[in-house]
């Protein structure tokens, strides 16, 4: 193909699809070397470059943000040029039309690499004089969107087989995901070919076990077994947040926390740390693992106190048992009097409803607010100045007379179902008052009669 007379101004626009392709990988460099020896053969000036680290095949596709570039009339851009169209979407035709014509709208080429994408228009009516909407086409139009289907067919034939193929392996046993704390991925030969384990990582293991030791003393709380394990120098796992279009950025790292008594709890419970494998893709039933855990079942067992409990029979049968909740614990009160607009207000920033506590200062006072802090933003609003506002809006809001009647009943309908709630939830906590009072008479009656210290020691377990 020979170069046109006149440079045109061009916007190179790379794409890979995780961030290890693009991190570890070269494909972004070999994309771009292959595009500056394209352009410097097509006389393309290459003014600016975009590189993206994320999948094309979900519905929001990367490539809207080269295009928002473009509609940028001070940069000129004259051509778009990418390696291929499966580089511009893996979305198949529906995703590439449309992001291909906000291109042409703005006077801007889309041209790739192999030459799929054809630059030739055609009016049908040229020896007329005259041209229409409907009489312009692009020829190549057709194999551009048969290119596009064929991405993405290629890259659902892939995850099916690569999602396939995990699945399989974590039903026999092997692990395919990120290790939990205090492991470390180990890949070995075995009769299914190379595969994935676990093995305890020599820096973090100790704390884990650590943890499992000291929880199935019984004479520890969870916070003597934190400050414990803070004194060893425990710290979580650091994890770097990386933008969300630009994958190269980084934005924060998270983690590097010390071990809280509330984490003791959720550490306890990983069924893996006992060398089992239960989650969806198991159909949440417990699997042997492949690999040892950190810890026994038996000490498992015994950390978890009767919380989970795990049980194999003769045939290796793996049951798991987990403690009923108590029904003063099940249904617990989504409405709190003290912030009555908690999980009903949206954030402004996020979409999502706002929660509403109250923090506690360094002197002791709390300041009860309503906030949100999803997906990398912070928004708080103190209580007061959050309620003055919505009473501020109610007061404005005007009712048309013949609406009156039915705002009136819906707020007696809502005030009826929350009246309903709180009596159960009232007659929930008195049950339980009483359960817990018969239980300490008969607890009394029984110390009445025995004297012996080592059997009033031993009561007084059996009650804890």
């Amino acid at each position: 193909m020979s170069p046109t007379s006149q440079p045109r101004i061009g916007l190179l626009a790379i794409r890979v699809s995780s961030d290890k392709q693009g991190l570890d990988g070269d494909s972004p460099e070999a994309q771009r070397e292959q595009g500056e020896a394209y352009a410097k053969a097509h006389n393309i000036v290459i003014t600016e470059t975009i590189i993206l680290l994320e999948s094309a095949s979900h519905e929001v596709q990367p490539m809207q943000k080269v295009i928002d570039v473009c509609k940028d009339k001070s940069k000129g851009f004259q051509v778009v040029l990418i390696k291929s169209i499966d580089r511009f979407t893996r979305g198949g035709g529906d995703y590439y039309s449309p992001l291909k014509r906000q291109l042409t709208r703005l006077g801007i080429a889309l041209e790739d690499m192999y030459g799929v994408i054809g630059k030739q228009q055609i009016n049908t009516l040229e020896h007329t004089g005259f041209k229409y909407y409907w009489s312009e086409f692009n020829p190549t139009q057709k194999s551009e969107y048969l290119e596009a289907e064929l991405a993405k067919d290629e890259m659902r034939d892939i995850m099916s087989r690569m999602i396939g193929a995990e699945i399989r392996y974590t039903q026999l046993g092997y692990w395919m995901r990120r290790p939990h704390y205090g492991f470390r991925s180990v890949k070995i030969d075995t009769k299914n070919g190379k595969r994935t384990i676990l093995k305890p990582d020599k820096n973090e293991a100790k704390f884990i076990i650590r943890l499992f030791e000291m929880r199935a003393a019984h004479v520890y709380t969870n916070q003597q077994i934190a400050d414990e394990l803070n004194s060893m120098g425990f710290r979580s796992r650091v994890t770097i947040v990386r933008d969300k279009y630009d994958r190269t950025k980084i934005k924060r790292q998270i983690g590097g926390r010390k071990m809280t008594a509330k984490m003791i709890d959720q550490y306890t419970s990983k069924l893996v740390y006992c060398g089992i494998i239960k989650e969806k893709w198991t159909y949440d039933k417990p699997v042997k693992a492949q690999f040892d855990g950190l810890v026994s079942v038996d000490l498992f067992n015994e950390a978890n106190r009767g919380r989970v409990f795990v049980e194999i029979d003769s045939r290796d049968n793996i049951i798991i048992k987990r403690k009923a909740v108590p029904d003063h614990l099940k249904n617990k009160q989504v409405y709190n009097p003290d912030y009555p607009y908690k999980q009903v207000v949206a954030c402004p920033k996020c979409g999502k409803t706002l929660s509403g506590n109250a923090t506690r200062g360094k002197l002791g006072k709390h300041y009860p607010a309503y906030h949100c802090s999803r997906d990398g933003h912070y928004f708080r609003v103190p209580k007061p100045e959050f309620d003055e506002t919505i009473e501020d809006f109610v007061r404005a809001i005007t009712i048309k007379p013949e609406y009156v009647d039915d705002v009136i009943a819906a707020i007696a309908e809502l005030w009826r179902e929350r009246q309903t709630k709180q009596i159960d939830a009232n007659r929930q906590r008195l049950e339980h008052r009483e359960s817990l009072q018969s239980q300490i008479k008969a607890t009394v009656d029984r110390m009445r009669i025995v004297t012996s210290e080592t059997a009033l020691k031993y009561l007084e377990e059996d009650n804890c």
